[in-house]
């Protein structure tokens, strides 16, 4: 039960996006873009080490903003936004704005799930935890945060490239690291405040998953009336 809920949550979340998307993905796509996202687990555990290590001074607030803000949300945004823009920008079937959005989910829940495991198997041991207590904790936190994260870069990569040119590029980046390090920063101080963030990022996040299924819908529409 422990390994279903470690996985479960993540894939979920991953089906309910790839599913829902009107002009479904190539499967082989989808699946290169998700081992891409658990292989960049690991240079960001190194890099995430090396940055609390060599900035953490023993400060409590300048150590919960180290560790959560710096080597956890700008490292980890950075290297999903990487896989985003140098593998799923040049494939051919990027070819509309919620595609950016079903692959940013892909690539963040990929990572996501690797590192869940990492923190029910490992992590948990080492801070005392029991495992399912972590995977369940981690099951209405850490992986809704992931994926909105997904879903809001996607958004705006998106934007950038379909709708409005050069004009969305950094906001991919910056909203995320933004919502993803505010998140790791509350949690080292109070967990309510934590999942205040999580939730309004959700709400934000199908705003956008809402504005993105509407350009579908046109596109479908306009589709239908070329046909006929």
């Amino acid at each position: 039960m422990t390994l279903l809920l470690t996985f479960l949550p993540g894939l979920l979340i991953l089906f309910y996006f790839v599913y829902s998307d009107r002009f479904k993905e190539p499967k082989k796509i989808i699946l290169i873009t998700f081992i891409l996202g658990m292989v960049i687990g690991y240079p960001a555990g190194y890099l995430n080490h090396y940055v609390a290590r060599f900035f953490s001074n023993g400060n409590i607030i300048n150590d919960a903003l180290v560790g959560g803000a710096f080597a956890g949300a700008l490292v980890e945004e950075i290297l999903k936004f990487l896989i985003l823009y140098f593998y799923i920008f040049k494939q051919k079937e990027f070819n509309e704005p919620m595609d950016a959005i079903v692959y940013g989910v892909i690539v963040s829940l990929g990572f996501a799930i690797n590192e869940n495991y990492d923190y029910v198997y490992r992590v948990a041991d080492t801070m005392g935890v029991l495992p399912w207590d972590m995977a369940l904790g981690r099951s209405y936190s850490a992986i809704p945060t992931h994926a909105v994260c997904g879903v809001i870069m996607g958004f705006y990569f998106g934007q950038n490239f379909f709708i409005e040119r050069g004009k969305s590029f950094s906001l991919a980046l910056i909203i995320p690291i933004i919502i993803h390090g505010s998140y790791n920063f509350l949690l080292q101080f109070n967990l309510l405040y934590a999942l205040i963030i999580i939730i309004l990022a959700i709400i934000f996040s199908f705003y956008l998953y809402k504005v993105a299924r509407e350009h579908q819908k046109v596109k479908d529409e306009e589709h239908e009336e070329k046909l006929n």
